[in-house]
């Protein structure tokens, strides 16, 4: 491993990571810079470059057949453009007085500094594995990489029995949950909150609890993980609660995931409230003019309360790496911030939001109306027309939309696309009824439903005192 500085006027970019955030970084920084001017080495401790996290669970539940579908660019790809990708090489510490980071070989454990010009921080988010006894046990499993997924199969494969525990009922635990069904498995989910998917307010996700049940998934709410209970051979057995124990042959953690910032917290970089490191609009650490950061290790502004958050998704890592290797690459481009909008599944149930939830409204000190109306996908005669559940809140007096949640079969989902914009926009629910929407009997009733719900919602703000 290359232990030597920047000769002549070539630079060297340092990239920390190899899924979304730091490989777009890399990829648009050399279409900007040939290789002759901007070195690029991008380290990565895993096994893939370039992946989609977000089909894990399609992959273990047999939608997607091969792993190697998820894969969007493979190393040999990246090294192909100039990139030299060192796999299984994890970085231990960053010198930033040094404008150096310290790279281990994890196969052979050797170890050497890399000196850099400009360096990309895109260590993405690990699992959140619950401090108790039995966490570390075989047969427990986070969810978070491929390699991560790969272990998941082989331990399905490898187990006779055919109980399995989620533990957290958030996106990950519940297209997990219904991985597992998929897969033969009896599931019982186990979660801390009053309801599954957290991210809804609790009236829109008990629609949610009474899909997974009928899928025969077994919900077990208000309650919380104590302890993983392992069998004589050391593999788990069941988890137990304080009231009771759940058997299971297998364990999947799907309480969420923390920004992996242990190197940056370690080389004083700062973070925010919720662990991920602060940037520029530009993606830049705040304070550090050559370091950047971003995917799933970063905080970002919310547009809509103005407050930092950390939220996990493939969609913002690829338009972070984006910034980040157009300015790396000499260009100018920024990252304005988010509405905080998500799409998932549970079989035929879509669940949509974006913005605020009541208790975010709340927390940023807003005032706001409630309103939830049931619609249907279709127009009511057209064959397939399906029921579609959408809450939408708005600031009093001034109308403003703060957020929406839609629970629906067929076409429900991605109707929150037309509420994220226009929360970007900053509409008023009264200005939302005058969007020029497409209308045809087979997509739409006369009145969209997310547009219903803004009617709705314009006269609850009219009305309020």
């Amino acid at each position: 491993m290359s232990m030597s500085g920047t000769r002549g006027d070539r630079q060297r970019l340092v990239v920390i990571g190899g899924d979304a955030a730091g490989m777009s970084a890399a990829s648009q920084a050399r279409r900007l810079k040939d290789a002759d001017e901007l070195e690029i080495v991008a380290f990565e401790r895993g096994n893939f470059t370039s992946y989609s996290a977000c089909g894990i669970p399609y992959w273990v539940g047999g939608d997607v057949a091969e792993r190697d579908e998820l894969i969007a660019r493979t190393p040999e790809e990246h090294r192909a453009r100039g990139i030299d990708v060192r796999l299984r090489t994890e970085v231990t510490e960053i010198d930033v007085d040094g404008r150096r980071v310290h790279a281990r070989d994890l196969e052979s454990g050797a170890g050497s500094w890399v000196s850099y010009d400009r360096l990309v921080i895109a260590t993405g988010a690990r699992p959140v594995r619950p401090e108790m006894p039995g966490a570390d046990a075989p047969g427990v499993h986070g969810v978070q990489t491929l390699d991560d997924g790969q272990a998941l199969l082989d331990t399905l494969g490898a187990t006779r029995g055919r109980r399995a525990v989620v533990v957290g009922a958030g996106y990950i635990g519940v297209e997990m949950a219904e991985a597992l069904i998929k897969r033969g498995y009896e599931v019982t989910v186990v979660n801390r909150g009053s309801e599954p998917m957290s991210t809804l307010d609790p009236d829109m996700g008990r629609l949610v609890h009474r899909a997974m049940e009928g899928l025969g998934i077994t919900m077990v709410n208000d309650a919380e993980v104590t302890k993983v209970l392992t069998g004589d051979d050391g593999r788990v057995r069941a988890v137990a609660t304080q009231n009771a124990e759940y058997p299971a042959d297998v364990v999947v953690l799907g309480i969420g995931v923390r920004p992996e910032t242990g190197l940056a917290r370690a080389a004083g970089l700062p973070l925010g409230d919720h662990g991920g490191l602060l940037t520029d609009l530009s993606m830049r650490v705040r304070g550090h003019e050559d370091i950047w950061a971003g995917g799933d290790c970063v905080e970002v502004l919310d547009l809509v309360s103005g407050r930092e958050r950390h939220i996990a998704l493939g969609t913002h890592a690829n338009k972070h790496g984006q910034v980040i290797g157009t300015n790396v690459g000499g260009g100018y481009a920024t990252f304005p911030g988010v509405v905080g909008t998500a799409v998932s599944k549970v079989c035929d149930l879509e669940i949509a939001r974006t913005g605020l939830r009541e208790k975010d409204a709340r927390r940023a000190g807003l005032r706001y109306e409630t309103v939830i109306i049931e619609s249907t996908s279709r127009a009511g005669y057209y064959p397939g027309a399906s029921p579609m559940t959408v809450k939408m809140l708005a600031e009093r007096r001034t109308g403003r939309l703060l957020g929406v949640q839609i629970v629906g079969r067929e076409g429900a989902g991605k109707r929150v696309d037309i509420a994220a914009v226009a929360l970007t926009a900053g509409l008023t629910v009264e200005q939302m009824t005058a969007l020029d929407l497409g209308y045809a009997p087979p997509f739409s009733p006369v009145w969209d439903p997310v547009l219903v719900a803004a009617r709705k919602a314009a006269q609850a703000v009219r009305r309020a005192p």
